[in-house]
């Protein structure tokens, strides 16, 4: 529905956005100097944990990722918070004491924010980092022949309904709120050197070096695993083949699938991007829904040279990043995504 809205707008002209909203990306990158751009982003919601001060946690977690997820590192953070006349005012300390907590994590520092009155309460935060603009990491420049990296688990959407039901068994909330508030923060260091800044001559041209072995990156939120990697598809012109078998899957995430704690978020997602997605015979139901699940504070999905795909999940893993392989790129086709 925005990208309809966002659509009928008049665009607006100025060289200094690097990235906008043209291709979907996580953040927005605005050149200040030649060797400074800002990383822009926002992101709330209502809480999906009963926990105040998890909430907070996973609320900053979710918001930071997206500055992560383009290679920048955060600087400041606003709050925002949305919240009912009559509630304890503890909750709210507990919400905001937890996102503290994440955001001293990431050494980003929150200056400030904005408070309004709200039946339903709601949190998250603006937040600022920055970026060379020559290491900008966009969902843009997978080619063909990259392997495909994933550095979470899926289903936190699916879980978190379980949690909403009453129905969650312990181990599967524990293991939903440590993907929820791990930082992307690692994963991010480790990838942004293994591509190394690009060094330059004195007159700020770049030196003949090798091209960086990772050519797109993109975290997996609201809209799924499929969702976000049919917009890397989509703004790379290529086509995207994922394995069932290898996709991370957290504890207790099919068990909810089957008991039928689908949110709606997920049927959204397979409404609008499921017309792009083949599936080879034998892929359980489960996992087809599975792909389309909203995550929170989702995993990275990296797009690196072949060459380098071991290396750098070999990387990711001394780092404590659980990062897999799940797939590769190949020329674009119909359908747009093939999951064998």
């Amino acid at each position: 529905m925005l990208d309809a809205v966002l659509g009928k707008l008049a665009r607006q002209h100025d060289p200094n956005v690097l990235v906008g909203f043209d291709h979907a990306d996580d953040a927005g990158v605005y050149l200040l100097t030649p060797d400074t751009a800002l990383v822009q982003t926002v992101d709330f919601f209502t809480p999906i944990v009963d926990d105040p001060y998890t909430f907070g946690q996973i609320a900053a977690t979710n918001a930071l990722s997206d500055v992560y997820a383009m290679g920048g590192k955060p600087l400041t953070a606003l709050a925002l918070v949305c919240f009912p006349d009559k509630a304890d005012t503890a909750i709210l300390e507990q919400i905001l004491a937890g996102g503290l907590s994440k955001m001293i994590e990431a050494s980003c520092t929150v200056v400030g924010g904005h408070s309004i009155r709200d039946e339903e309460t709601k949190f998250g935060y603006a937040v600022t980092g920055i970026i060379h603009p020559k290491t900008i990491l966009a969902n843009q420049g997978a080619q063909v022949g990259d392997r495909l990296l994933f550095t979470k688990s899926l289903g936190t959407g699916v879980i978190s309904t379980a949690i909403k039901k009453g129905t969650a068994k312990q181990s599967w909330i524990d293991a939903a709120v440590r993907s929820m508030t791990t930082l992307n923060k690692a994963a991010a260091e480790v990838i942004t050197k293994a591509n190394g800044e690009r060094r330059t001559t004195k007159d700020d041209q770049p030196k003949a070096t090798d091209a960086p072995p990772i050519h797109a990156l993109t975290d997996v939120t609201g809209f799924g695993l499929i969702g976000h990697a049919r917009e890397m598809a989509l703004a790379s012109n290529i086509g995207l083949i994922l394995d069932s078998k290898n996709i991370p899957v957290l504890e207790g995430a099919l068990d909810c699938i089957r008991a039928g704690y689908i949110p709606g978020g997920l049927k959204a997602n397979r409404d609008f991007a499921e017309c792009m997605v083949g599936y080879a015979e034998g892929v359980p139901e489960e996992i087809r829904a599975l792909l389309f699940d909203p995550q929170t504070a989702g995993g990275l999905l990296i797009a690196v040279a072949a060459e380098n795909a071991a290396a750098l999940a070999g990387d990711l893993q001394a780092a404590k990043v659980p990062a897999v392989e799940i797939g590769e790129v190949v020329a674009a086709t119909k359908p747009l995504i093939s999951i064998r």
